[in-house]
């Protein structure tokens, strides 16, 4: 039996039971109704500091907020009460549901919107209205947000909310052999990184360095496995000694590594990254390149892009691990469809209304593909440019002038940064 949630009001109403205080006077008397809030805040989050930083930031959320909106602060007393609080907030008919915290409470709040298999609905079925998810990104991980361009500033999340924008996006949802299905916005994963994962769960004390510890310790006694999987209905296909298979919604995961680099959260299907045969070794010379979105290139990495995957191991261990954005469900077979932007009742994302979300992810992509060497080896997304796009090449302005030059000072780019990423990449293994 689903709990009641702990709800500390600062202002005194739902949307369920609208009185005069829920509509705001405007000049000439004509009245706007005011947007009820739910801000579901993890008090044990990031080791409590998230509630610490939650207390100093309210003050400014009731004056930034406070004269149009109804505020709600709930907080949650243990695993899966924010599903029950973002149910029954939807059904009470919120303008949004905000997940104060890192991506463990954004994934509960995310799971909050659907129940037995379809989006949870506000009481009144003939209304309009519809409840958007927010997020202001505290704790130990934001990588949902990093996808998106967002800084990791509150005040600039509490912005976005008073803007009240929204935006659809794409919603995984993961089906197993028996019980409910399980939704996500950021990236699941399998065997070697979702086992990391579970491990890691264990240390966020520790901050980001708990994915090192986890990844550490999931190395012991790991094996390779070989999994079939179907992709969109098709054919089944052996994809052997698999370390990771990676399906991103969004791009990052693990503490802002770019494990899916191509992958949209508005695309309509996931980009698909597979690691095949890798040792430990693979992981300390290659690592820098993960971090930074670079191994596609990498021997034995594939991408492909999918709107439904199905995936079991070959062979009967039963232990090979499942993990949807860092929480652990379970063991294969699993089946990953997609829930489109495009379709009916879906998830709406507050945004600012600035084309933050898209023009952020173009630039990135961008990045990526001169991160790549695309005037080299010619793996570049074309999604990310117009269709009368020109790409010249400096080098054939001429052998022996201005052409080498331009070509050699792009490769010497290049090799740049990426001594500059597998810096990085050492750093946080060391000192974070």
């Amino acid at each position: 039996m689903a709990r009641n949630p702990c709800l500390i009001r600062a202002e005194q109403h739902m949307a369920s039971d609208l009185t005069s205080s829920d509509y705001t006077i405007l000049p000439g008397g004509a009245s706007l109704r005011r947007r009820d809030l739910v801000f579901v805040v993890n008090p044990r989050g990031a080791n409590g500091t998230t509630v610490q930083q939650w207390k100093k930031l309210l003050p400014y959320v009731r004056s930034r907020l406070g004269n149009d909106c109804n505020i709600c602060e709930s907080l949650t007393s243990g695993p899966s009460h924010a599903v029950d609080i973002t149910r029954e907030a939807i059904r009470e008919g919120a303008d949004a549901v905000i997940a104060v915290g890192g991506d463990g409470t954004l994934h509960e709040v995310v799971n909050g919107f659907f129940c037995g298999g379809k989006p949870v609905c506000n009481h009144d079925m003939n209304s309009s209205h519809s409840t958007a998810l927010g997020i202001i990104p505290l704790g130990t991980g934001s990588d949902f947000a990093r996808t998106l361009g967002w800084k990791n500033d509150p005040r600039d999340a509490i912005e976005r909310i008073a803007k009240g924008l929204k935006f659809k996006i794409d919603v995984g949802c993961i089906a197993g052999e028996i019980g409910e299905s399980h939704y996500f916005i950021n990236v699941a994963d399998i065997h070697l990184s979702a086992k990391a994962g579970y491990y890691a769960s264990r240390y966020k004390k520790f901050g980001n360095l708990c994915y090192v510890i986890g990844a550490l310790q999931a190395f012991f006694r790991h094996h390779n496995q070989d999994l079939r999987m179907k992709v969109d209905e098709g054919e089944w296909e052996v994809c052997s000694q698999v370390t990771a298979l990676c399906i991103g919604n969004a791009k990052y995961f693990g503490g802002g590594m770019k494990i899916t680099p191509n992958a949209n959260p508005s695309s309509g299907d996931y980009e698909v990254v597979i690691l095949q045969d890798f040792k430990w070794y693979d992981f300390v010379l290659k690592g820098h390149k993960l971090y930074n979105g670079t191994h596609l290139s990498v021997k034995n990495v594939s991408s492909r892009r999918a709107r439904s995957i199905e995936i079991e191991e070959i062979g009967s261990s039963g232990s090979i691990y499942v993990q949807s954005d860092g929480e652990f469900l379970g063991f294969l077979p699993r089946k990953f469809s997609i829930l489109p932007a495009s379709s009916e009742g879906n998830l709406e994302l507050v945004v600012d209304g600035s084309g933050l979300v898209d023009r952020a992810l173009v630039v990135d992509t961008i990045k990526d593909d001169f991160q790549r060497s695309y005037f080299v080896t010619g793996n570049l997304t074309l999604d990310a440019y117009e269709e009368n796009c020109e790409f010249a090449d400096p080098a054939v302005r001429g052998l022996g002038g201005e052409g080498d030059w331009s070509l050699a000072f792009q490769l010497y780019t290049v090799i740049s940064m990426e001594a500059h990423s597998f810096s990085n990449w050492l750093y946080r293994i060391l000192f974070r």
